[in-house]
């Protein structure tokens, strides 16, 4: 079992690859929920992220919204929270998917395939990195396009103009 990322000095530079590093960098992740107790499975994941990602600073209110990219008769609950993390941005993917596996997630999306799922957690920003890797994006790549996403983001991350900061 994974354990919540503090500074070590064995661990590596921060980067997409890294380990930890002593700075402390503000991530937002997308969480969603479709299948069983979503609201409870979302509070739980929340739990768990301020465990091993980081402190949660903020988090949005839960939204029902319709699946994207596919059918289903299960709405999803919705959500947002913002991290303070010392993890790089290879180990918050880490962490977040040992969150969904511990909650009862089983296999990712792949290739534009979705499907139902008690739990879905992505990186959305990570500082202001841009990171394009095959398993890693930063920001996500879709995020705009998904109001699932967008709106409680907004909630979490407003700036004084009233928009997001990007």
């Amino acid at each position: 079992m994974a354990t919540r990322c503090s500074l070590s000095t064995t661990d590596g530079p921060l980067g997409a690859s890294g380990g930890e590093d002593a700075a402390l960098h503000e991530v937002y992740l997308g969480l969603g929920s479709n299948i069983g107790d979503r609201e409870r499975t979302l509070r739980e994941a929340t739990e768990r992220i301020g465990e091993l990602v980081g402190a949660v600073v903020r988090r949005s209110a839960l939204y029902e919204t319709e699946p994207w990219g596919f059918s289903s008769d299960h709405p999803f609950l919705n959500a947002a929270v913002c991290c303070l993390t010392h993890c790089s941005p290879r180990r918050v993917l880490e962490l977040t998917q040992q969150v969904e596996r511990e909650l009862g997630r089983t296999r990712k999306s792949a290739g534009g395939h979705y499907a139902d799922r008690t739990i879905d957690i992505d990186i959305l920003l990570y500082d202001d990195l841009v990171i394009d890797e095959p398993d890693l994006k930063v920001p996500h790549p879709l995020m705009r396009e998904r109001e699932f996403v967008m709106k409680p983001l907004g909630e979490i991350m407003p700036c004084p103009q009233g928009g997001l900061r990007r």
